[in-house]
């Protein structure tokens, strides 16, 4: 395809996020709630591939099967970007607006709110139709340890781990939204998501939305696993989404303040 113009600059980029950010605020609850499912489930698209790409990789170098695992991942926030879905941890930019007087703040919350329940439907729905479909049985089973390796590694680290975690996660997933908008063509914003996605994959960062999916999934296939480390309780999964999602929240919120801070316009009209 070919490029439909120059990238935005900066102060651009900005306008675009935050008029973006009134608009998705405003939606109805109905096509909230809609677009939070389908967020929930391209995430854990993106989760599943990565999951794929991490099965047996035991003879490969660390480095090199987790940056494979977040170049897939960033399948991911590419769909919710291009097909259009609504993602709790990207709308966290929504605090941008919020701060610059063009967006109340309950509505965004209640945004946000509404979002994130509505992305772990969609999650927790995909983990149980990959398990339906059998995946966890793929590569001799390969898939399913990985998956099970993978959610004992999130849910063994202490809450401050995680929070911090979150924090850096979600500055790296909304400076990809960032950089998606400054694109004018299909491979401007897929090319400007993808490294910051692949970076915090990558890097083992905490995505709570992310984790909705691969800890439920995980939740969901370990009995099937012989050498399944720990048995994973449904507590973890709580445990590892509180940290996280107040890391997101903090992290997106330090991406949108600073942009705000420079760039930031008053409400529109």
């Amino acid at each position: 395809m070919a490029d439909q113009g120059p990238m935005l600059q900066p102060s651009e980029i900005c306008n675009a996020v935050f008029s973006a950010c009134e608009d998705k605020a405003e939606l109805p609850f109905a096509k909230m709630l809609v677009l939070g499912i389908l967020a929930g489930l391209y995430i854990g698209f993106g989760g599943l591939f990565a999951t794929v790409a991490l099965a047996g990789a035991d003879a490969v170098p660390f480095g090199l099967s987790q940056v494979v695992a977040g170049v897939v991942f960033s399948l991911g926030l590419a769909l919710v970007i291009l097909a259009g879905a609504e993602l709790f941890t990207g709308n966290t930019l929504m605090i941008g607006p919020v701060a610059a007087g063009r967006l109340p703040a309950g509505r965004a919350a209640r945004a946000l709110a509404i979002v994130y329940l509505s992305n772990f439907v969609g999650a927790a729905l995909l983990a149980v139709i990959a398990l339906l479909s059998g995946l966890h049985e793929a590569g001799d089973g390969a898939v399913g340890r990985a998956a099970v390796n993978l959610a004992d590694t999130k849910t063994s680290k202490s809450f401050w781990t995680v929070l911090a975690s979150g924090v850096l996660a979600n500055m790296l997933v909304c400076l990809g939204v960032w950089l998606a908008y400054a694109g004018q063509s299909v491979t401007q914003k897929v090319i400007g998501l993808m490294l910051p996605i692949a970076a915090f994959v990558a890097a083992g960062f905490e995505h709570s939305i992310a984790n909705m999916y691969l800890l439920t999934y995980a939740f969901l296939v370990q009995s099937t696993v012989e050498t399944a480390p720990t048995l994973l309780a449904a507590s973890a999964i709580g445990a590892n989404l509180l940290p996280a999602t107040i890391g997101n929240i903090l992290g997106g919120a330090l991406i949108a303040l600073s942009y705000q801070a420079v760039y930031g316009q008053p409400k529109r009209g």
